[in-house]
């Protein structure tokens, strides 16, 4: 597992990644939500962000059982793709951190039943299926796995809130979903596709794609300005200049600087947090 871990799940960046995932989505959801004031995380976002971090490196497993003969080409040096680790022993340790992550959950009844649900689907994912290379339907057959993390987050944030189950749970969801789509088509933009290279360009071609990765974080900010109206909201703006760094520095590149993408989603995710905590829509 340590193998598997140093060459497919580094731990500094994912464990950052899935902290800011944790703390910004829900202060998302305290943005949107009935005004209240301030948000304040608590003990209960801090085990959310325990249980991302730990749901990443099994959704990683995932990924990389479902991508084994793509890596076997393209990423030869993924562990699994050079045989260091084997396919039964990764889902031997999915088993096992599978059901430790549920029980550390068990606290909330109903975060810990969305948990084994997300975990339970992840597993669907390894059944045969479409060609992983139809990148479009992969992702929607793909998409409940964030969803329900997404509404892991908001469950344990009605815990903390003492509220119900409300519609402003969907401008986050969509503000969230929109801001993470930049990510998975911006990461995987070039001019010049390599043989058998998966990306969202050879099947929308290079304008389009181009299009969806630069109008997503736009589209994202319009939703929670709309969904949040007031001048702290001004606060999520700034990570808009990552895609726009990124759109004009591709004007002369070949690819995308999927860095770019990486870092306008975490900056995004510490502006809702900041944004919330700072004042939210009170």
């Amino acid at each position: 597992m340590r193998a598997f871990i140093r060459g497919s799940y580094p731990p500094v960046p994912s464990i950052l990644f899935a902290v800011c995932w944790a703390y910004g989505v829900t202060g998302l959801f305290a943005l949107t939500g009935p005004p209240a004031g301030p948000w304040r995380p608590g003990l209960g976002t801090a085990v959310a962000a325990l249980t991302i971090a730990v749901d990443m490196l099994l959704m990683r497993i995932v990924d990389d059982i479902r991508d084994l003969p793509y890596d076997r080409v393209h990423n030869p040096d993924r562990p699994l793709a050079a045989g260091v680790v084997t396919r039964s022993s990764l889902l031997r340790w999915y088993g096992v951190i599978g059901a430790l992550l549920v029980l550390v959950n068990l606290f909330d009844c109903w975060a810990a039943l969305v948990i084994a649900v997300q975990l339970a689907y992840a597993l669907l994912l390894l059944l045969p299926g479409p060609d992983p290379g139809r990148l479009v339907l992969t992702l929607l057959l793909s998409s409940p796995v964030q969803l329900l993390l997404h509404l892991y987050l908001y469950t344990l944030h009605l815990r903390t809130t003492g509220g119900g189950f409300g519609p402003s749970f969907w401008p986050a969801l969509a503000v969230v979903v929109l801001a993470t789509l930049h990510l998975e088509v911006a990461k995987k933009i070039t001019r010049s596709p390599r043989p058998g290279e998966r990306t969202y360009v050879t099947t929308f071609g290079l304008p389009a794609t181009v299009a969806v990765a630069v109008l997503s974080p736009v589209a994202a900010t319009v939703v929670l300005v709309l969904a949040a109206p007031s001048a702290w909201v001004l606060l999520t703006l700034p990570p808009l200049a990552l895609p726009a760094l990124a759109w004009w520095r591709f004007r002369r590149a070949d690819r995308w600087d999927a860095r770019l993408a990486f870092f306008y989603l975490l900056a995004s995710f510490v502006s809702w947090a900041v944004t919330a905590a700072a004042g939210g829509t009170s």
